[in-house]
């Protein structure tokens, strides 16, 4: 038997296989649900991998809590949940990913859906190997599951045959007590082999940068914010246009590209300002495209002089991406004219004139007092000319977050719990008052329902995995909307 694999291991294995194969799924949307959907689809499998072993112990959860991809959520499995999930397993399924795969190969003649069938194999052989061998039990569940696929593929008519992957080659077989040779190493099970070749060689492989297209899905799957999707969109065929004038040797007026985001707390300027930072890399506007999210403390210090250091400081960790302030009226008090926030703004527009073709900056807050803050200084005027105005989440809006958030984190709603969240979140809405949250009232309501999910299915002597999902009204309870909670969320 082989050394067991790290949970590191383990998490970069199957982070660069999934992410290679998401990126050569040809439909923007199809590749943003399939990033989403994955992750759980993989770890209900490692359930059923461990099942079919019956050789589950505490350091499983590591292994399953290092499934996932970049960019979404880390699972945090106790013990006792994942005993659960694996000992009530309700065996395998064929996943809402997959058949959209297949839809899409037979509509444009590829097939794609053949190769995640050697992706997912491969994926199942490697949780089968934390342990150091793979099982003859863990084997024929990974070959069952693979036939399955393909059986479906089959059936569809998508193109080519079935994968030529043997899982037989993948089992530590012994006779008499003694490993037999597998065509490898003596008393070596074989694992998976890494991902790519970079990983082969313990090289950390280069992340390629989502397309505009992946980028503007990711922008259009987020609630609401119709008119901001649609402002987006505008300076995006602006800024491509400008570039098209510029390659056929056409003048091209100045433009800032500095904006102004006004909207109350939660309603997803942060969320907004990140994505446009990959847009603006994505179409050649920024060399990278990062986002560097500051407020007044991150930019003001309380000594003459240091402020400018701290402003220089944070300029000069933005170049090539956006500088992000948030609460931005905050640094220019009115009435201390003796105010340090004075010092950041000259700093800030300086830093934007030496690097105007590297360094984006975006100021947010509430509306009225971003009108008050651009006003204060001239050469704010003159740089932030472009304004987007971020409503409300309406009580509808607020019900489709929460669905997303518990769909995210593997939670489920009955029609009874559906409908009663929907009815909280339009009291909530009607409610609503200056200290409003958004979406972060939203994540404070989950959370809070988590916590008394968790102390209800405790109590459980045996909770199955139906239990370990379900959020119901009490977990809600429903005085949640006639809250404002005091503490935010992130």
């Amino acid at each position: 038997m082989s050394q067991p694999m790290t949970p590191a291991a383990v998490h970069k294995q199957y982070d660069e296989a999934m992410t290679a194969f998401r990126r050569q799924i040809a439909d923007p949307a199809a590749r943003v649900a399939f990033g989403r959907e994955a992750d759980g689809f993989m770890r209900q499998c490692a359930c059923g991998v461990w099942h079919a072993d019956q050789g589950m112990g505490p350091r499983h959860v590591e292994y399953y809590n290092a499934i996932y991809s970049k960019g979404n959520p880390v699972p945090t499995a106790l013990y006792w949940e994942l005993a659960s999930a694996v000992e009530e397993y309700p065996g395998f399924a064929l996943p809402k990913l997959f058949r959209r795969l297949v839809q899409a190969d037979l509509e444009h003649g590829r097939s794609q859906s053949r190769r995640f069938v050697d992706t997912f194999t491969l994926m199942l052989l490697l949780f089968a190997a934390v342990d150091g061998k793979v099982s003859e039990a863990e084997a024929g569940f990974v070959n069952a599951c693979a036939d399955s696929l393909s059986a479906y593929c089959d059936h569809a008519g998508v193109g080519g045959g079935k994968s030529g992957l043997d899982v037989s080659e993948f089992v530590a077989r012994r006779t008499d007590g003694e490993p037999v040779k597998t065509g490898r190493p003596e008393d070596e099970a074989v694992s998976p082999a890494p991902a790519n070749a970079a990983a082969e060689k313990g090289e950390t492989p280069v992340e390629e940068e989502p397309s505009l297209e992946e980028l503007l899905a990711e922008l259009d799957g987020l609630c609401g914010l119709d008119k901001v999707k649609e402002d987006v969109k505008g300076l995006i065929n602006l800024v491509k246009v400008r570039k098209l004038r510029q390659e056929a040797g056409l003048p091209v007026p100045p433009m800032s590209l500095h904006l102004v985001f006004m909207g109350n707390p939660g309603t997803g300027k942060t969320t907004v300002a990140r994505l446009l930072a990959k847009i603006y890399h994505a179409v050649g506007v920024l060399s990278k495209g990062q986002l560097v999210e500051v407020d007044r403390s991150g930019l003001v210090a309380g000594f003459v002089g240091q402020t400018a250091l701290k402003t220089q400081e944070a300029v000069d960790k933005a170049l090539g991406g956006v500088l992000f302030i948030d609460e931005a009226y905050a640094l220019a008090n009115q009435d201390n004219a003796n105010d340090f926030g004075r010092e950041a703004i000259e700093v800030l527009l300086k830093g934007m004139e030496d690097h105007r073709d590297n360094l984006i900056v975006i100021v947010a807050g509430y509306t009225d007092l971003m009108g008050d803050f651009i006003h204060a200084n001239p050469g704010l005027e003159s740089r932030f000319n472009k304004y987007f105005y971020f409503e409300d989440y309406d009580g509808g809006q607020l019900a489709e977050i929460f669905r997303s958030v518990c769909k995210k984190n593997g939670y489920t709603l009955d029609g009874e719990t559906d409908k009663a969240a929907a009815e909280a979140f339009q009291v909530m809405y009607d409610r609503r008052d200056e200290n409003f949250g958004n979406a972060r009232d939203v994540r404070n309501v989950f959370e809070a329902a988590v916590a008394r999910q968790a102390n209800r299915v405790a109590a459980m002597e045996a909770p199955k995995m139906k239990d370990l999902m379900a959020l119901t009204v009490a977990d809600l309870d429903l005085e949640c909307g006639e809250e404002n909670p005091e503490t935010p969320a992130e």
